[in-house]
């Protein structure tokens, strides 16, 4: 009857973490019916499909500008800037993003993918190890920097 209960119990987490899992991709969140209704962060979040950074980080500054307590602007902020090769701007996003919401899991990801960028692997895995923390069952996102931090020590001969 125990092991019945416990996988109750485990079934029901793991449905209930379904929409929160679901929402991984391109930022580790829900929008919220304010993000889906700013025209600014939907013509953003076009543009980052179209790989389109420039205007990207011209809608997402605007998104910023009016909402200051967005992480998810934040991060694509941050996403686009990165992509325009603007670290130091991409990393001040990135921080943004994280002291608004420090469990950020897209913030989290990018970041540590900043790092890798810079040739900053402590850093990375230090963003990494907060994805371990953060993602209980595991995420797409820890899943990816996992990946990538694995293919850069392996492409500058560091060992695991």
């Amino acid at each position: 009857m125990r092991i019945l209960y416990s996988f109750i119990l485990a079934l029901g987490l793991i449905l209930a973490a379904q929409p929160v899992l679901a929402a991984g991709g391109g930022g580790g969140s829900n929008w919220s019916s304010e993000e889906k209704a700013d025209p600014n962060f939907t013509a953003g979040t076009q543009a980052i499909d179209a790989k389109d950074w420039a205007r990207a980080v011209t809608f997402f500054q605007k998104v910023v500008t009016k909402d200051d307590q967005n992480a998810d602007a934040f991060n694509y902020l941050g996403f686009a800037q990165r992509n325009l090769g603007d670290y130091e701007s991409a990393f001040k996003s990135y921080a943004a993003a994280l002291a608004i919401d420090p469990k950020h899991r897209g913030a989290h990801e990018y970041i540590g993918e900043a790092y890798l960028q810079t040739g900053n692997l402590a850093k990375a895995e230090q963003h990494l190890g907060e994805l371990d923390r953060i993602c209980f069952f595991g995420c797409e996102e820890y899943r990816e920097l996992k990946e990538k931090i694995a293919a850069y020590k392996a492409k500058n001969g560091k060992s695991s």
